[in-house]
């Protein structure tokens, strides 16, 4: 199990990383609300731990920008707010689980174990399709006309937006929200991913999904929908 630990704590992650290391976890950890943020969104995570006040951005708020950009990763606010308005708030932010300091380990290991198996059930029967491509959710493989595409996993997010909007179009402010938050890197970056993602898409058929639109986005349809621009979705 992969776990994005958003957390300034230094000790704490320090204990973290060594409970968890010895039980076969992949921990990464960010000490700030926007880098927990940029790597929520770009990298893949079983789950994120995500403490609630962090320097620059504070958990809430890296929460709500997170659901915001699509990603439905299973979310456990860990924090020393022990009130019901707290608790209450970090629900309606997008938490999935809420533990509070001082906390045991074995709770939140099992804590994070259950959220895992839930979003794992969850995922279980939700493909997405556009003509012959899919993108199933629970396992994050991606097949086109039966064939295995391999995708980096920024291809994937993009994949994955592409597809929940088709067949309207996506702008590129959204994709780029998707994949960087409010913090895209200097230079057409997302050109280059979008570049990789035909690569994987459409490179080895004859009819092409994904489609630019001149000054709105992209957008991915089945190859019988004409290339006319439908309305974007900001």
């Amino acid at each position: 199990m992969r776990v994005l630990v958003v957390e300034d704590n230094h000790n704490l992650v320090a204990n973290l990383f060594e409970y968890f290391d010895a039980r076969g976890f992949t921990l990464d950890a960010a000490p700030d609300g926007p880098t927990g943020l940029h790597l929520a969104i770009t990298t893949e995570f079983d789950a994120i731990v995500l403490d609630w006040m962090l320097p620059r951005m504070d958990g809430r708020e890296v929460l709500s920008r997170l659901r915001e950009a699509g990603r439905d990763t299973p979310v456990l606010m860990l924090t020393a707010r022990d009130e019901l308005p707290d608790k209450i708030a970090g629900f309606r932010a997008g938490a999935d689980d809420y533990l509070t300091k001082p906390f045991h380990l074995p709770e939140l290991e099992v804590r994070l174990e259950a959220l895992v198996a839930r979003a794992r059930g969850r995922g279980r029967s939700k493909v997405l399709q556009v003509g012959d491509l899919k993108l199933d959710m629970s396992t994050l493989e991606a097949t086109r006309a039966g064939r295995p595409l391999h995708l980096y996993p920024a291809c994937r997010k993009l994949l994955e937006v592409l597809m929940q909007a088709s067949p309207a179009a996506v702008t590129r402010d959204r994709l780029e929200h998707a994949l960087w938050g409010d913090d895209p890197p200097d230079g057409d970056m997302l050109r280059s991913h979008i570049y990789e993602l035909r690569r994987s898409v459409d490179g080895p058929f004859a009819i092409k999904l994904i489609q630019t639109l001149p000054r709105v986005g992209y957008r991915i349809v089945a190859g019988d929908v004409a290339p006319i621009v439908s309305e974007a979705i900001e």
